[in-house]
C-alpha cells in the first residue's frame, strides 16, 4: 500500500531528522522576532518562498536529467542516457513511496515538506488573530486561510 501523500516523505524519513526538523519550526515560532502583526506577515511571506522537499528534488533531478541526455546527445554516447534512466526510475519511486537515494540529505539539510511549511504558516496566522472572526460562508473561510 502506498503511503499517503502528505505523509509519504516524513514516514521515509529518520525520526531523529523529523524531531529535529520540528523543533527548529517551534524555535522559529517562539523567537522573539514574531512580535507584532508585521513580523508575522513577514515570516509568512518568508515561508511563501520556502523551497519544500519536491520542489527541491524536481528541480534537481530536471537538470540532471537535461545534462546527462545533452552530454549523450553531444558525444554520441550510449552510457550518458543511463543517467537520466536512473533519475526518472528515482523520481518515479519517490512519487510512489516517498523515498530516494537523495532524500536521507535533503531533510538532513531541514528542506521540509509542503506540509510542514504550511503547518508553520497556520500557526503563524493563528497567532496573527486572521481565525478568530467568525465566518458563515466556506468560501470567506477559505480566503481567509488563503492569506
Amino acid at each position: 500500500m502506498l503511503p499517503s501523500t502528505t505523509k509519504k516523505v516524513p514516514y521515509s524519513t529518520n525520526k531523529d531528522v523529523n524531531t529535529r526538523i520540528r523543533e527548529n519550526c517551534l524555535y522559529e515560532l517562539t523567537g522573539s522576532d514574531l512580535k507584532d502583526d508585521q513580523a508575522l506577515t513577514e515570516r509568512i511571506k518568508k515561508l511563501n518562498r520556502e523551497w519544500d522537499t519536491e520542489r527541491f528534488l524536481e528541480t534537481n533531478a530536471s537538470l540532471i536529467i537535461f545534462i546527462g541526455s545533452l552530454i549523450g546527445l553531444l558525444t554520441m554516447n550510449f552510457y550518458w542516457f543511463l543517467l537520466p534512466g536512473f533519475i526518472s526510475f528515482f523520481l518515479l519511486q519517490h512519487a510512489l513511496q516517498g523515498w530516494c537515494p537523495p532524500l536521507p540529505l535533503i531533510r538532513r539539510a531541514g528542506i521540509r515538506t509542503a506540509e510542514e511549511i504550511s503547518n508553520e504558516k497556520v500557526v503563524l496566522k493563528h497567532l496573527r488573530g486572521d481565525f478568530k472572526q467568525q465566518f458563515e460562508d466556506a468560501g470567506e473561510i477559505l480566503r481567509n486561510a488563503e492569506k
